[in-house]
């Protein structure tokens, strides 16, 4: 029987686990990081002091609470996809199931989130105050802070225990849903109770002490149990922060819409439907999709009311909102489009060429983008928040649009990486990342007569529906016939 210390081994695990962090990699990443922020920083000060400190506030009480309500759901929401308890994707492979201490595995990462949420806090707290009407104490900023690190002590909670995420995650949406929807009744003209005002500072400072120590046991609760966090869940955030970072560094987007789009349909229970034989086959197969998605039809039906918040913003600003959120609204079934890109098995197999294909496609991502565009406009129209005229009547022409500009950004495919840099003063600029990101937008200015009317706030005209609708239908028959072909079964080919 051979005896074995057990100092050696126990610095070998110490050596092993900590031999995925490269201690200068870390800290040089942490100076770009902090440097680029600086940097933008200091370019967008201006744009930073207008939302941060106005030059007239005018943030109610209530309108302060519901943003604070917001800030909190969206923080929380963020933590929970990001993990915050994970590891990189070697460690995830290689370190999460090896005989190592997990709790010095994850705990650095449930520090830097933890770090994150504590300056996300503080963050909200300075903007909330510094457009709020009545003037409140500094302090809450730092209170803002304390709130962030309980934010990010419960999302390392949740990821742990899944009935308790299931609830976490329901109250962090309708705090999101019940913010917004107050703020959407202030702009529409609803006057809420206001509040007592602002806690003195001799109210704030105590409670902040308190909530400090309790962030501080639970943060310290948090790392001690860190090792009750299922590897499943781990693997989830790292295979989500990994996918992040690849589309960031590689400016491929679409890295993290197939993450969502596989995370989406794996979690969802599906049986046969047969589809509508009345309907043409793959606006049949859009229409099945569409009811599938009711989670994200709600979250677009309730985004049309967005708009109104920005009713007090520039006019270009709100032109742009509208154009974009009818893309948004129009992409909730062009995930097949890309799929047709890539493998258009299906369109042969029903015998489709790429121009009865698109047509096909493109009926309900045009009934989803109009219906969005006239909701969001009449209720701007109904408010008094746009120029005298109706405008309605321009989602008819926004919808199709919207759904064209969708389809072609999911025609696109990934970067081309083969495209010759542009060179510049400050260095190579790659063409394929910026074609890409593109794609689609180029489509957005066939509503530019509706951009330019609403950004120089003149009246909707009768010749201005006309022609809006007029170039709009143009547009997209023009696209969805130069861009196929009757022969041709390949979508990406001629994007």
């Amino acid at each position: 029987m051979t005896v074995v210390e057990l100092r050696p081994v126990r610095r070998w695990i110490r050596r092993t686990q900590s031999a995925h962090r490269d201690r200068g990699e870390t800290a040089t990443t942490a100076y770009v990081v902090v440097f680029s922020i600086l940097v933008l920083a200091a370019m967008a000060q201006e744009t930073l002091a207008a939302v941060f400190s106005p030059l007239v506030p005018d943030l109610t009480g209530s309108g302060a609470l519901a943003w604070a309500a917001v800030c909190a759901g969206l923080l929380f929401a963020t933590l929970r996809r990001l993990g915050p308890v994970t590891v990189s994707r070697p460690a995830a492979y290689f370190l999460l199931t090896a005989p190592v201490s997990r709790r010095r595995l994850l705990s650095p990462a449930l520090a830097v989130a933890t770090v994150g949420a504590a300056l996300a806090g503080a963050a909200a707290a300075l903007g909330i105050l510094g457009n709020a009407a009545s003037t409140g104490s500094i302090v809450l900023v730092a209170t803002g802070a304390v709130l962030g690190v309980l934010l990010a002590v419960a999302a390392a909670a949740a990821q742990a225990r899944l009935r308790a995420s299931r609830i976490a995650d329901t109250v962090a949406r309708v705090a999101i849903a019940a913010g917004l929807a107050t703020l959407v009744a202030e702009e529409a003209g609803w006057t809420p109770a206001a509040p007592g005002g602002w806690p003195p500072a001799v109210v704030v400072v105590p409670l902040t002490g308190l909530l400090a120590v309790v962030a501080a046991a639970g943060f310290l609760l948090a790392v001690r149990d860190l090792a009750r966090t299922p590897n499943d869940q781990i693997l989830d955030s790292a295979k989500t922060a990994g996918t992040l970072a690849d589309s960031v560094y590689g400016v491929e987007p679409s890295f993290l819409a197939d993450m969502l789009e596989r995370r989406y349909w794996a979690h969802r229970r599906l049986r046969s439907t047969p589809l509508p034989r009345r309907l043409p086959p793959l606006t049949a197969q859009d229409l099945l999709l569409a009811r599938r998605r009711i989670p994200r039809l709600l979250w677009a039906v309730a985004a049309t009311t967005l708009p109104l918040l920005l009713s007090g913003a520039p006019p270009w600003l709100l032109a742009g909102t509208l154009v974009i959120g009818t893309v948004l609204a129009a992409r909730t079934t062009t995930s097949a489009v890309k799929t047709d890109a890539t493998n258009p098995v299906l369109l042969r197999l029903l015998g489709l060429t790429s121009r009865r294909a698109m047509w096909q496609r493109l009926w309900v991502p045009a009934a989803l983008g109009t219906v969005w565009a006239t909701v969001a406009l009449g209720l701007l129209q109904l408010t008094g928040a746009l120029p005298p005229g109706q405008w309605w009547p321009l989602g008819l022409a926004l919808g199709p649009i919207g759904a064209v500009a969708a389809l072609r950004a999911a025609r696109a495919g990934l970067v081309r990486n083969d495209l010759l840099p542009v060179d510049t003063p400050m260095g190579s600029l790659p063409t394929g990342p910026i074609l890409n990101a593109f794609a689609g937008l180029d489509l957005l200015l066939l509503a530019l007569p509706t951009v330019v009317a609403l950004a120089t706030a003149a009246p909707a005209t009768l010749s201005l529906l006309i022609f809006q609708v007029g170039l709009g239908y143009l547009g997209v028959y023009a696209y969805l016939t130069f861009t196929t072909s009757p022969d041709r079964v390949e979508l990406a080919a001629r994007s």
